[in-house]
């Protein structure tokens, strides 16, 4: 497996859990990772081999020296490149090791460098996190219908039962026992478009009790606060800052919010999902197929209206609660992610009749 570096995004969460997995399943599993350190670099288990290509962070995530040593010396029978960055090499891995199953993996919204769709055009096979995204990487021509599949993001985390004590934890953060919290957990970025959920949240009748927490790490985060503290929000808007393990922050809250312009599928949405929280989201590609309520990209009125009936009727957002939570629990298991990826090598493997 391999990974430019493991940050705190969704990516290389789905990294780490696949890497144990698999080994977890008897496989000798290697994730190279070209830098070193990241604030995952602990969820691998012991029973993965690690291998980083730079002796020091240079802060460089394209920068990945003896690679292709590296992948040699450890003779693959499948290279599963993960990350934007990783999937840029993806083609050479390819081209020199030509006996391995490499298999490139697209997972994100955003448009992909003239490297990455060199891969998808070069790899063995192409696995799409949504059905939104295949049929774009499709449509695209950048790859055949039978060299790509859809192997949907798993649960990382699993559910944390809600706290006997679910008031007297918020209100330790300052959240009124009759307002209702709001959450996003993803990493702070300008795709992420942070800056109009705020916006709406802050547009809501005067009467609604709300509050929202954000959850997190990234280069908007500060610019995001700055603004917090000017309209003078502080109070009701809190940045809970990076949790290696948010688990605890979902049963104490009562809505997922999501503005976000690109994703593939999003690991904030599956989480809060089976931890039983209703969401709201801007229909960005494969957010549909988490299985919460979209609206429009970009259509602040129908944004606003919803959020607004979903702060002020508890009865809608317990019904939505028991639905959103069995989804996620047929559709997202980690057990059912393994299995897939596990059939796809043995099929890519399996000898031609």
């Amino acid at each position: 497996m391999v990974q430019d570096y493991l940050r705190s995004g969704g990516t290389e969460r789905q990294s780490c859990t696949l890497a144990n997995a698999f080994a977890e399943a008897g496989h000798q599993v290697m994730l190279l990772t070209f830098r070193p350190g990241g604030p995952l670099s602990v969820l691998p288990s012991n029973r993965v081999l690690r291998q980083v290509l730079q002796t020091s962070d240079l802060g460089w995530d394209w920068f990945a020296p003896g690679l292709i040593g590296a992948a040699r010396r450890f003779d693959p029978d499948a290279v599963l490149c993960m990350g934007r960055m990783a999937n840029c090499f993806g083609w050479l891995l390819s081209a020199r090791l030509p006996k391995a199953a490499v298999v490139a993996t697209l997972r994100t919204g955003k448009s992909l460098p003239w490297l990455f769709r060199r891969t998808l055009r070069r790899a063995r096979h192409v696995v799409a996190n949504s059905h939104e995204t295949r049929e774009r990487v499709l449509a695209a021509g950048q790859a055949t219908p039978e060299r790509v599949s859809v192997i949907h993001n798993s649960l990382v985390f699993a559910p944390s039962p809600p706290p006997p004590n679910r008031n007297a934890l918020r209100r330790e953060r300052g959240v009124p026992d009759d307002a209702v919290l709001l959450l996003w957990v993803g990493m702070f970025r300008p795709e992420k478009n942070h800056q109009e959920c705020l916006d709406l949240v802050a547009r809501l009748p005067a009467g609604l009790p709300w509050h929202f927490w954000l959850v997190g790490d990234g280069p908007t985060k500060d610019r995001l606060i700055r603004w917090t503290e000017s309209h003078r929000l502080s109070a009701r808007i809190q940045f809970l800052g990076f949790q290696p393990n948010p688990t605890a922050l979902y049963p104490l809250a009562d809505l997922a919010v999501m503005t976000s312009r690109s994703e593939s599928l999003s690991n904030f949405l599956i989480e809060a999902h089976a931890h039983g929280l209703p969401s709201l989201a801007y229909a960005a590609s494969g957010v549909a197929e988490c299985g919460g309520t979209v609206v429009p990209m970009g259509d602040q009125q129908a944004f606003l209206g919803a959020l607004e009936k979903r702060v002020a009727d508890p009865a809608f957002r317990r019904q939505e609660s028991a639905r959103v939570r069995q989804f996620a629990l047929d559709a997202f298991s980690p057990e059912k992610q393994t299995r897939a990826y596990l059939d796809l090598f043995q099929r890519l493997l399996a000898p031609s009749p």
